[in-house]
């Protein structure tokens, strides 16, 4: 048995910019389907609006470890060999695309109907319609929920230690398996998490306080 000392904290304290980068990666991934999926749901077309949200359905209707699972080993059983990593990145960004989406979808929804009656008054079309009138709008709606969405998604990373990705969670499982520390160990990780996420869930309350309403 070893014990706890300076270079076993260090060990954990270095995993957190692996944390950092899978919550980078399926930020920005999540973001861009995310918007997508956003579009397809306020789009005119029916059978777009239903494929969203079937998509949105499943995601958000099955747990995020089985996800996981099956991004990394459904890769592996068609004989790709995918990172840990790299899997986790997908599965994040599918996952994270549901819940922006559908948070991006109700930012949309909320600009009030005379915005959407004046744009379609001077003659634009959906599009040029969305990108100058809606979107702008529903921009500052929607910073203050997708940055409290971060803090949920920072916090979802550590399931990525089931397939082997070595971040925050992974790298505590890993010292306490060699101190036999639990306590300690698994303390400095929920001190880390917590580090990360409070200045954030701040930030979002701050936000909401700012850009909570629309003018009408």
């Amino acid at each position: 048995m070893r014990t706890f000392g300076i270079a076993e904290a260090l060990f954990i304290i270095a995993a957190v910019r692996w944390t950092l980068l899978l919550s980078l990666l399926a930020f920005t991934g999540g973001g861009i389907v995310g918007l997508l999926v956003a579009l397809a749901r306020t789009a005119p077309p029916s059978w777009l609006r239903r494929a969203a949200a079937g998509y949105i359905q499943l995601f958000q209707g099955t747990p995020l470890l089985m996800q996981l699972f099956l991004v990394f080993f459904g890769a592996n059983l068609f004989g790709a060999n995918v990172a840990p990593l790299t899997s986790a990145a997908i599965a994040l960004t599918l996952n994270g695309a549901a819940f922006l989406g559908e948070i991006w979808r109700g930012c949309i929804q909320a600009i009030p109907n005379g915005q959407w009656e004046a744009a379609t008054a001077l003659g634009m079309r959906h599009l040029p319609r969305m990108r100058y009138v809606i979107l702008p709008q529903a921009g500052k709606l929607a910073i203050a929920p997708t940055v409290g969405f971060l803090v949920l998604l920072l916090k979802s990373t550590s399931l990525a230690s089931i397939i082997g990705f070595v971040e925050v969670t992974r790298a505590g499982q890993i010292i306490n398996n060699v101190t036999f520390r639990p306590f300690l160990v698994f303390g400095i990780v929920a001190a880390i998490y917590f580090i990360l996420c409070w200045p954030l869930s701040l930030l979002s309350q701050r936000l909401e306080q700012r850009f909570g309403t629309v003018s009408r």
